[in-house]
């Protein structure tokens, strides 16, 4: 009789163990597409194999696919790819964060930039925009408004972690 209680006791495992594995292997085999919430590593690095960017030694990222939250490039370039896999891609800086515009450097009187800032310098706007400054000639700073990785190629390498349906909100509760 103890037999038998033992292997029932197995086979209700193995049935548990499949039906985990198959559930496992099932969110495994989500892929990333738009409205998926995708968790991920990366490592970005510019045309001189500077490292820009990295999620190393910190939080991986995650995000909804096909909000918006990633430059188009990458964005594109994921879909299709699933929890464990591993890829290097490059972005051209059209399809980053866009071709360098010199229309984009402007001048304007010195009274509008903080009083301490110097050449070189990273300005941000109230509306959060960011500007280098370039130059201070008397009354005036001329400072670059394009994105600090405008003109330039970017090569990620990602890491995915989780490809999942994004949790379902919980509707409010009315008094």
């Amino acid at each position: 009789m103890r037999r038998a209680g033992i292997a029932a006791v197995s086979a209700a495992l193995v049935v548990s163990g499949t039906w985990l594995n198959g559930q496992a292997s099932a969110e495994k085999a989500l892929q990333i597409a738009d409205g998926m919430q995708v968790t991920l590593e990366y490592t970005l690095t510019l045309p001189d194999k500077t490292v820009a960017d990295s999620t190393a030694g910190q939080a991986p990222f995650s995000y909804v696919h096909g909000g918006h939250q990633i430059i188009s490039g990458l964005e594109k370039a994921l879909v299709g790819l699933r929890a464990g896999d591993k890829k290097r891609v490059t972005i051209q800086a059209a399809d980053a964060y866009g071709l360098y515009d010199k229309t984009r450097i402007i001048t304007v009187p010195k009274k509008n930039v903080p009083p301490e800032a110097k050449v070189g310098a990273m300005l941000r706007s109230a509306t959060g925009q960011s500007a280098k400054v370039l130059e201070i000639k008397g009354d005036s700073v001329v400072i670059d408004t394009n994105h600090p990785l405008a003109g330039k190629d970017l090569t990620f390498d990602v890491n995915i972690l989780k490809v999942e349906h994004p949790p379902k909100a919980t509707p409010e509760k009315k008094p």
